[in-house]
Parts: C-alpha cells; structure tokens; sequence
C-alpha cells in the first residue's frame, strides 16, 4: 500500500505517519510523563522546603546565642548572619548539581529547536512539511516543561534557576547546526542532542541519592528516548537501535559550573 504525503527527498516517512507519531507522543507525556514528573519534583521540593527551614531554624538560634553572648561581653562587633540569599552563590553540588546539568541540557535541546524552527521559516532547510514544524514545536514545549521542573527543585533550594544551555556542547551544536540544510540534517542534530540527553538521565537514574531525585530522571529519560525513536523513523532507521537504554555519550554528572 502506498503512503500518503511521502516525500522521500525530505524524510523516509509520510507526514500522516509523523503527525499520527507526534499526537500519541504528546498524549503519553500528558497522561503518563508529565503525572509522574510533577509528582516526583513536588515531592523532591517539599523534601527541600523542610530541610531548609529546618536549618534556617537552626541558623537562627546559632545566631541568637551568639548575639546573646556578644551581649552579655560587651562586645560592640556587628554580627553577620547568613541567610537563605547566600545559598543562592553557593556551588551547587549532589543531586542539585544534576539537577543543573539536566536543565542546561534541556536549554540546549529548547534553543537547538528554537533554531530548527526560525531556520524553516527563513527557508534554509528545503521543503519542511507542516508535520514536521508541529513534532518540533511538540518536542520543544516538552524540553522547556523539563527544563522548568528541573529549575523549580533548584530554586525551592535558595539557588538562582539555570537559563543557560550546556556550556560544554554549544560550539559543537553552534557549527554542526551551521552545516545542516535540510530536515535530513535537522533530524540527525537533534538525534544527537537527545542521545546524550537520554544518556544523561540513564546516569543520572543511579548517581542522584534521593528516591525524588530518581523518580524525576526516570520520568523524564523515557521522553528523550520517544523523542529518539520518531526521530529514527524520520531518518528510515531502525526505532529502538538498542534493547536497553545505555550510559554511552553521558554528559559527566559532575560538570555542571555555576
């Protein structure tokens, strides 16, 4: 039987078959990724707020006795205390660390088909099919949705959210993207980006310490990995290349700078 709307020059399925792929995927980041996210990061942040008034109560009485001894040696030294603004320049490390690296990555992965989709408008990629333009308005909502998760754990923590892509990638995305002219092209930078994504998390999944912090990667590594596999269909190649995700191409846990 023939496929609709194919164009072979532009990818290696129909757009019927794309559009069709980019609604179920959609529908299970709905139902099924996004449930599971919400509750894990709102889990993880109540995890946070209590620790952190906890040690907020405990600061308070360290600072009130010091006052009080300071008073009673009739000291006149102005006392510092510290509050919640000096986390915010504080190093993030642990799961938060992680944390700051998944979010620079899903920055990466917003701007990377941010640039896929004004490159289509100016008529640098050739022949995009509607369908196409929609799976990367789709993908990218879902990697900004990510991105904002990730950020609100971060900043429940006293830290400032992390806006900026992946430092460690940019030039190499910057000059592959500059070489891309078609969708074929686009396809297989953002095959890419979401390889080491999915990586990432796989890492991620056995590295953070609290259950929250697992539950949050491991509901979010499925979607790259979905978004992986309509990629491969879009590029004529085998959906799942692999039986079990790996750790190959991870972005180190640990390379995260503030």
């Amino acid at each position: 039987m023939r496929r609709r709307n194919r164009n072979p020059e532009v990818m290696a399925i129909s757009e019927h078959e794309l559009t069709v792929m980019t609604m179920d995927l959609e529908q299970i980041h709905n139902d099924v990724g996004m449930p599971a996210m919400h509750s894990a990061i709102e889990e993880w942040t109540d995890r946070i707020k209590t620790s952190r008034r906890g040690f907020l109560i405990g600061a308070g009485a360290v600072a009130g006795g010091a006052i009080l001894a300071a008073c009673s040696s009739g000291s006149s030294s102005s006392t510092t205390t510290t509050g919640a603004g000096t986390t915010k320049s504080a190093k993030l490390t642990g799961d938060l660390a992680v944390a700051a690296l998944a979010t620079s990555l899903e920055n990466l992965a917003v701007a990377a088909y941010g640039d896929v989709l004004t490159a289509a408008g100016a008529g640098k990629l050739g022949t995009v099919p509607p369908a196409v333009a929609t799976f990367v308005t789709t993908v990218k909502s879902q990697h900004t949705q990510h991105a904002a998760a990730w950020n609100s754990a971060i900043v429940a923590a006293g830290h400032s959210a992390v806006t900026t892509p992946d430092a460690a990638l940019v030039p190499t995305v910057k000059s592959d993207f500059a070489k891309v002219t078609d969708v074929s092209g686009a396809a297989m930078l953002a095959l890419t980006l979401e390889d080491i994504a999915a990586a990432t998390y796989q890492s991620a999944i056995s590295a953070v310490k609290a259950t929250s912090s697992v539950k949050v990667a491991a509901s979010i590594q499925p979607v790259e990995m979905q978004h992986a596999a309509i990629l491969h269909f879009v590029l004529g190649q085998y959906p799942v290349p692999l039986a079990f995700s790996t750790t190959t191409n991870a972005r180190p846990l640990t390379d995260y700078t503030n």
